[in-house]
């Protein structure tokens, strides 16, 4: 893992509560660059509204969040979502990949939101998607796709804008044991060449191995599960 002296995610007493209950209360992480961390807990314990949090997607009632430096937590809801195009890519176990448009324009979909000019956007998407494996499958639809080559598009889609940090939501939810161990070596082959860090939320024992930490999310907060790799 790359050395830097800025983390890529770094959490300090961070508190959110729905309807007065608190989900998270006090949790501190810190998330090495180039670093790929799973987090793991029961249903409810709160991974989803942590990586909503550290995208600034939804505020922090307390505590501080920053990405890259960034203080995520501080932003107002447009300077979040400017910096979510620049520096966050997202993988999640729905895929969300836009049914009308094709392979090569929904991974150039991030570029063109940060305003790269659409030819520039799309050589570079049909890179990504060589580098995942789909080069021939730039023009083919989603509906033409198997749930596998989906799963890389939306990679494709979450790293060709070379963000810092990369946020997985139980990525492989939806693949057979087969593909989704595919894919897992192929988010930790390309997470890792780009630099990205990585969070990924799972429930799965064999997502979790793809991770150089793992951290548990329970009634106790967060801490390091049992199960942590060397």
């Amino acid at each position: 893992m790359p050395a830097s002296t800025t983390p890529a995610v770094e959490l300090i007493g961070v508190r959110k509560a729905f309807a007065g209950r608190a989900v998270l209360d006090g949790v501190g992480m810190s998330v090495a660059r180039g670093e790929r961390v799973a987090l793991l807990g029961e249903s409810g314990s709160g991974k989803s509204t942590l990586l909503n949090l550290i995208a600034g997607l939804e505020p922090v009632d307390a505590g501080t969040v920053r990405v890259a430096g960034t203080e995520v937590s501080a932003l107002d809801a447009d300077a979040a979502a400017r910096f979510r195009r620049s520096a966050i890519g997202f993988v999640f176990q729905a895929f969300h990949l836009l049914p009308h448009l094709d392979a090569a324009r929904n991974v150039a979909v991030p570029l063109l939101l940060n305003g790269i000019v659409p030819g520039a956007a799309l050589e570079r998407s049909a890179a990504m998607l060589a580098r995942v494996g789909l080069a021939g499958r730039e023009r083919a639809w989603p509906r033409e796709l198997s749930g596998g080559e989906q799963q890389r598009v939306a990679l494709a889609r979450a790293l060709v804008h070379a963000p810092a940090l990369v946020l997985a939501d139980e990525p492989t939810g939806n693949l057979d044991p087969t593909t989704a161990a595919q894919a897992l070596a192929l988010i930790a082959e390309t997470v890792e060449s780009s630099g990205a860090a990585l969070v990924l939320v799972t429930h799965s024992e064999q997502a979790a191995a793809i991770a150089h930490r793992r951290l548990r999310l329970d009634a106790r907060g967060l801490r390091a599960d049992d199960a942590t790799l060397p």
